[in-house]
Order: structure tokens, then C-alpha cells, then sequence
């Protein structure tokens, strides 16, 4: 198969936006549902590790299925994917909204996971694949719109609906969204590259679940039994055990599930550890900004989501303009000051976590997410262009996969310190909450610190590396 001219045209623009609206269905839901997260432990009689579990559970599933996405691509048409992508997650969808009991509404959302898995990864694989390069800090840009939107859209769609209708409604506002995402996928995806008769290695991807799975669990289970209790501490043992046998395989193997020789390209390493830091510090927050203003601030469901809407608003919109300043000026200017943003913004959490007010989340949450804007987008295109264009695929594959992983990581270590403060003072849920939000939040502070030193290391790599 020749492959066409890469140009920007209206069949891969809707084609961006078919793979976009599902990825962005994807985050809106799991950012609505943690708006919802006092309703459901009322509705269902369950408790916050509980609960945490509609997310964790379903970025766990994520970070299960992205890795397969470089096998599935080369094997499989893109619209096929797509296809059986966007049923699996109307699938899923229906069976939340019409659940009576938790276990089938995170069954739901399980479903989802595996839809919006192949599909997040497709999104940018067509970026990747056919937009020309004078142009890709512009369209990584605006793909990255498409689901830094929906964190903006979430909490506060979140919250209104469940003030007014109750939380099913969140999953049947989705479903003209995914219809239309099935028309214009159906329409417009096209296969630019020959399929391939690819092996899929099943053992390295039963290890690489298998790790993932047992770290979230021990993250989870540390809430109940602590961080040293013999089952969390066997659980951090099998992850560790069951992704260094990964490695070994991957790394010996003629055609890997996951080729991990990207990673000895230093500014990609660096680039992904920046990735995978912020999606830990904006999963984090996107947990305990909601539920210290529903539970300390004692605020109702839907002003609690609008608190996240105007900061994720500034970010989405200028994941575009990173894009092109990428474009114009090269990666260090914004990512540096996208940075700087995220490490200021923790700051100020941490300082005033004992008692924080809607105005200061507005504004410090506002810091957060300009310099997400600027950081994430730019971030990724500046490590991926240091892959040869044949490893694009797997280096793709790996960022969303510790993206995801990082998320739900982010979301059960945060709620786990949440969960913890809340067990040791029963009386006092606000006090309690209050507390674990605070040692929460000068953990996320660290991670910044931690943000701005892998991209200087970039930057320093990739000097070399020229």
C-alpha cells in the first residue's frame, strides 16, 4: 500500500474527532463520577477504597489494554479497532446507567475502559501517522484539546446532574455523543499503512497485567492495612517480580509486545517520566479537590465540580497555543514555564491545605492547569521526536500506558491517604478528610519538584543526543 501524501484534510479531521469524542467521553465520566463519589458511598452503603474503585478500576484497565495497542495496530484495520472500540464502550455505558447494584456499575465502567483503551492511543497514532511535521506540535496540540476538555466538563456536568436528575443521567447524556462519535468514525477512519501479521506475545501480557494489576491492589489495600502489612508488601513484591520477568522477555524478544528499546533514548525517558508525574498530580487533585469542598467546606455537588471548570477551561484551550509556540520556538520555553506553573500551583495547596476556600481552589487550581497546558502536549511531541518514525507506535504505546497506570496510581495513593485519616478519626469526618488532604497535597508538591528535574534532563539529553 502507497502511502498518500500527508496533508490535513476534512477525512482526518473528523477522523481525530471520532477517536477524540470517545477518549473525551472516557475522562468525562471519570472525572463526573468523582463529583458523585459522597452519592454512590450513601446509595450503595460502601466506603471511600470502595468507591475509588470506579476510577482505579477503570484506568487499571486502561493501562491493560494501551499496551497491546502497537500489536493491534499493526494487525488490524484502524476502522475495525475503532469500531470495536465505540460498541464496547456503549456497551458499558448502557449497563452503568441501568445498574442496581455497585459490582454491575463498576462492571460498567470496566467495559468502558477496555473501548476508550483502544481508543486513546488510536487518536494520536493518526496524528502521528498523517499529519505532516511542519504541523504536528499544532494537531498533538488540539488532540490533546479533545481530552484536556473534558476534566473541565466533568466535575461540573458531574455535579449538576447529579443535583437535579441523579448520577445515572451522567452516562445517558453520553450516549448522542458516542452516536455521533460512530457516524463520523465510520465515515472518515482510513488505513494508511498495510496491516501486518504480527505475533502477539501472550506472556509478556499476562506479566505486564499481572504487575500493573498487584501495584494498584497494594495501593488500595494500604487504606485498611497499612503501607508495611505483610499483604501490601507481597503485592508490591509480585508487581515488582512480575514486570522485571516483563522486561527480560520484552527485551530478548524478536518482536515485543512493547518495544522497551525506546527508553534508551534519554530525552523520551525523561519525557515520559514528566507525563507520568503530572497524570499522577492531576489525578490526584481531580480526587481530593471535590471531596475536601463536598466534605470540609461542606459545598453541594455541583458547585464542588465547578471549582476544577475554570482552570481546566485555561489549560484545554491552551494546549493548541503550546503547540504552536512548540512549533515556532522549540519545547524548552513552554515546558519550562508549564513546569514552573504546576510547582507553583502545589505550593500553594500545601501552604494553605488546613483551610482552603473556593477561592483559592479557583485560583490555584487555575496555576495547575496553565501549566498542564503547556506542559503535557509539548512534552509528548518533544519525546516521541526523538523515536526514528518506526518506533512512533511503541513509544505511543508507552506513554498512554504509564499515563493511565500513573492516573490510577494517583488516584487510589491520594484516596488510601484520605481513607487512612478518615479511619483513625471516625468522629470527625470533615477533620479527618481535611488531614488526609493535606499530607496528600505536600506529596503532590514533591512529584512537582520531580516534574521540572526530568525535563531539564530532557532538554540536557537531548543536546547531547544532536
Amino acid at each position: 500500500m502507497n502511502a498518500p501524501e500527508k496533508t490535513i484534510d476534512a477525512k482526518l479531521i473528523l477522523s481525530i474527532l471520532a477517536a477524540g469524542i470517545m477518549s473525551f467521553s472516557g475522562v468525562v465520566v471519570e472525572t463526573a463520577m468523582n463529583v458523585t463519589f459522597p452519592t454512590l458511598m450513601q446509595e450503595f452503603g460502601i466506603g471511600t477504597s470502595t468507591v475509588q474503585w470506579i476510577t482505579t478500576g477503570y484506568l487499571l484497565v486502561l493501562a491493560s489494554i494501551i499496551p497491546a495497542s502497537s500489536y493491534l495496530k499493526k494487525r488490524f484495520p484502524m476502522k475495525a479497532l475503532f469500531l470495536t472500540a465505540i460498541c464496547l464502550f456503549i456497551l458499558g455505558t448502557v449497563m452503568a446507567a441501568a445498574a442496581p447494584v455497585f459490582p454491575i456499575l463498576l462492571t460498567g465502567r470496566l467495559i468502558q475502559g477496555v473501548g476508550t483503551g483502544i481508543a486513546l492511543p488510536l487518536m494520536f497514532n493518526i496524528v502521528l501517522e498523517q499529519v505532516p511535521e511542519e504541523r504536528l506540535g499544532l494537531m498533538m496540540g488540539i488532540a490533546s484539546l479533545i481530552t484536556a476538555m473534558a476534566p473541565a466538563v466533568g466535575p461540573s456536568l458531574g455535579g449538576l446532574i447529579v443535583s437535579n436528575w441523579g448520577w445515572r443521567m451522567i452516562f445517558v447524556a453520553l450516549l448522542p455523543l458516542l452516536l455521533l462519535s460512530l457516524l463520523f468514525g465510520a465515515f472518515s477512519i482510513r488505513q494508511v499503512t498495510e496491516t501486518q501479521k504480527a505475533t502477539f506475545q501472550t506472556g509478556e501480557y499476562l506479566l505486564l497485567v499481572l504487575g500493573f494489576a498487584c501495584l494498584i491492589f497494594a495501593t488500595s489495600l494500604a487504606s485498611g492495612s497499612g503501607w508495611t502489612s505483610a499483604p501490601v508488601l507481597l503485592l508490591f513484591l509480585a508487581s515488582l517480580l512480575a514486570l522485571a520477568l516483563f522486561c527480560r522477555c520484552s527485551l530478548r524478544a524478536q518482536t515485543p509486545l512493547i518495544n522497551l528499546r525506546v527508553f534508551r533514548r534519554g530525552p523520551f525517558t525523561f519525557s515520559v517520566l514528566v507525563l507520568v508525574l503530572i497524570q499522577f498530580v492531576c489525578l490526584g487533585l481531580g480526587f481530593l479537590i471535590p471531596n475536601y469542598a463536598q466534605i470540609v467546606s461542606r459545598q453541594e455537588a455541583f458547585l464542588a465540580g465547578c471549582l476544577l471548570l475554570p482552570g481546566c477551561l485555561v489549560g484545554a484551550v491552551l494546549s493548541p497555543v503550546s503547540g504552536r509556540v512548540l512549533d515556532r520556538l522549540g519545547p524548552e520555553r513552554p515546558i519550562l514555564l508549564g513546569n514552573l506553573s504546576i510547582l507553583v500551583s502545589l505550593v500553594c495547596f500545601s501552604l494553605f491545605a488546613g483551610a482552603l476556600t473556593t477561592g483559592a481552589f479557583l485560583v490555584f487550581y487555575l496555576f495547575f492547569a496553565f501549566g498542564q497546558g503547556f506542559s503535557v502536549g509539548t512534552s509528548m511531541t518533544n519525546g516521541l521526536s526523538h523515536l526514528p518514525p518506526e518506533q512512533n507506535p511503541d513509544g505511543n504505546a508507552v506513554i498512554n500506558t504509564l499515563q493511565q497506570l500513573a492516573g490510577a496510581i494517583g488516584t487510589s495513593v491520594v484516596s488510601t491517604m484520605v481513607a487512612s485519616a478518615q479511619a483513625a478519626l471516625p468522629e470527625d469526618l470533615a477533620a479527618a478528610t481535611r488531614l488526609g488532604s493535606q499530607h496528600a497535597f505536600y506529596l503532590l508538591a514533591v512529584l512537582t519538584v520531580g516534574i521540572l528535574c526530568c525535563s531539564i534532563g530532557a532538554f540536557r539529553t537531548g543536546r547531547k543526543s544532536r
